[in-house]
């Protein structure tokens, strides 16, 4: 079994919004997407999708772009990001899931010999943050760790485990923060996939090795709209 990862999808199925607006890496980037979907993904393989899915405000809304994701091959993992503001409680996003696509919230899922799970997190604090971003942040270290020990629990003979972030876990030069210093106390992680990044006056690599981890990067206008191949199973 192949893992690719891809986030920030912004779809609008239902009612268009012109992301080319956003630079050129956005002209016709779902077409793009998919031809690369349809491309490397195989119906046992797995695609991880980091946030900002559906420009929906409203959970009926974001149907439309589900049901989109689902018609693509493999099982896909969602987790939200900042932008997807249809994601109410848990419970009513599951009910609403095309039968092909799982979600995770603050938790994980075994898949075959593999563990997923996510959390969104938020920005890091900088001197210029207010009091609430940074109340914010220490709600989603909790929230952080929440997920891995969901994952360790289920990571039974030492199965991988594949987390899941919208918001990077380190600031512009990469350094450590608290999250990776949480993340490296789980000796069972293989792989970290983050989004958020756009545009290019940010400062982005698309791998990051911390204390042995890739650290992936999947903004889709940050990958070139592909599909990237995170782990194999």
């Amino acid at each position: 079994m192949k893992i690719f990862a891809i986030s920030d999808l912004h779809l609008s199925i239902n009612n268009p919004k012109p992301m080319d607006i956003f630079g050129g890496s956005w002209d016709n980037y779902w077409e793009k997407i998919k031809t690369d979907w349809n491309n490397v993904v195989s119906a046992e393989d797995l695609v991880l999708i980091s946030g900002d899915i559906s420009w929906a405000l409203k959970l009926e809304d974001a149907i439309p772009d589900l049901q989109e994701i689902a018609t693509l091959p493999g099982t896909k993992i969602i987790i939200r990001g900042n932008h997807d503001y249809w994601w109410s409680s848990y419970n009513k996003v599951k009910n609403i899931l095309p039968t092909s696509i799982f979600a995770i919230q603050n938790n994980a899922i075994k898949f075959n010999n593999c563990i997923i799970c996510g959390t969104r997190l938020w920005t890091i604090p900088t001197t210029n943050s207010t009091e609430h971003d940074k109340k914010i942040y220490e709600r989603e270290l909790i929230r952080l760790k929440m997920t891995l020990d969901d994952a360790n629990k289920l990571a039974e003979n030492d199965l991988p485990i594949i987390l899941m972030l919208h918001y990077p876990p380190f600031g512009a030069l990469w350094q450590d923060s608290e999250i990776t210093d949480i993340i490296k106390q789980y000796p069972n992680v293989k792989s970290v996939i983050y989004g958020h990044l756009h545009g290019k006056d940010c400062r982005t690599k698309n791998i990051i090795i911390k204390d042995n981890i890739p650290y992936h990067l999947t903004s889709c206008d940050q990958v070139n709209n592909k599909l990237q191949l995170i782990f194999e199973v």
